[in-house]
């Protein structure tokens, strides 16, 4: 299949090219797009065949559900059968942004885009560009990250023409996800609702609209093998690079020298290491490819280079990557739930 690749401009946007990408979503086909997140593949939500094409091109189970996005507040009325005050409020106080909404469905998303569930996930993006997507195509689009599934998510426009080109129709581009890991996800099908999935809307900006919204336990361990996700990334191994990872977590002197002990023991069995370290520590490691995801001091820099530093040491063919734990409140349970899901929870406490 031959991709086409092009650029907008979020502050001058082609309408050439927009009308384009619409078509595509018309005719069933495949769009790789920014949004503010990560790169999104979308399909036209509401059309069983176009949405069965995510799941192939990405390989993804089709018992992981879709979140569908919209490009404006009356966009989400004929998809879903109510909406609950609480909603109503986090989606005054949060759209356009980083969060997603589970509600329940109308008959008009097939199951397939659902995983067979009852309930939805409904995002509204910040991206103007993914927003201009949406009200172009005429239709509510259902979007993964566009990636190969299991793989770290992209939060530019390269890792999507590295994954899919030559599986899809369109690859868009035109700016670099500024919050770089997925959406929050909450449940607003429960009382109070529960956040299945971490990201940058924060447990403690979301208790200032409900103190009673909790986050599902379960999203930090290990899942059972049958269990059924609710929302993306619950079950799976997700974000995961082609090195093995490993989570080094405790206080952080000691997580240094663990680490330190760690690379060496690799070094003399012939491996290429590779080292996620922070501005603090990057300079306290020897032997290894060390990079640096920002400041301890700074969260959001962190969460924002994560998926890309996963990349760039597949990149760099290293055989294991060993990387420092993070403070798992506010932004940090996000950060922690991606690097967990990357390792297969494969951490070593000091």
């Amino acid at each position: 299949m031959d991709t086409k690749v092009k650029v907008l401009d979020s502050n001058n946007l082609d309408k050439g090219i927009l009308e384009e990408i619409a078509q595509v979503i018309k005719d069933k086909g495949l769009v790789a797009f920014p949004t503010e997140t990560v790169y999104g593949l979308g399909a036209n939500a509401l059309d069983e065949e176009a949405v069965t094409k995510i799941f192939l091109a990405k390989g993804r189970p089709q018992d992981n559900p879709l979140i569908v996005h919209i490009g404006d507040l009356e966009g989400i009325i004929p998809l879903v059968k109510n909406i609950p005050e609480v909603a109503k409020v986090l989606m005054e106080r949060f759209w356009p942004g980083p969060m997603t909404i589970i509600l329940e469905k109308t008959s008009l998303i097939p199951d397939v885009t659902s995983a067979g569930l009852k309930s939805i996930g409904i995002r509204m993006p910040k991206s103007i560009i993914a927003r201009n997507i949406i009200k172009a195509a005429g239709v509510p689009i259902a979007a993964p990250s566009a990636n190969i599934s299991g793989r770290p998510s992209p939060t530019d426009i390269e890792r999507c023409i590295e994954d899919l080109k030559g599986k899809i129709e369109y690859i868009v581009g035109g700016e670099v996800s500024e919050v770089g890991l997925e959406s929050t996800i909450i449940d607003c099908t429960v009382t109070p609702p529960c956040v299945l999935r971490p990201g940058g809307i924060t447990l403690e900006m979301l208790r200032e609209i409900d103190e009673n919204i909790y986050i599902d336990k379960a999203i930090m361990k290990k899942p059972e093998k049958d269990f059924k996700p609710k929302a993306p990334g619950m079950k799976y191994r997700h974000y995961a690079p082609k090195a093995s990872v490993k989570i080094i977590s405790g206080e952080l002197q000691k997580t240094i020298a663990k680490i330190n002990e760690i690379v060496q023991t690799y070094i003399d069995e012939g491996k290429k290491v590779g080292i996620m370290a922070t501005e603090e520590t990057k300079d306290r490691y020897k032997g290894a490819l060390v990079i640096s995801l920002g400041s301890r001091n700074n969260l959001n820099s962190i969460g924002k280079n994560l998926f890309e530093t996963l990349r760039a040491f597949d990149d760099n063919k290293v055989d294991i990557i060993l990387s420092e734990a993070f403070e798992e409140v506010g932004f940090g349970i996000a950060i922690m739930n991606r690097l967990k899901k990357s390792a297969g929870f494969n951490i070593i406490d000091v």
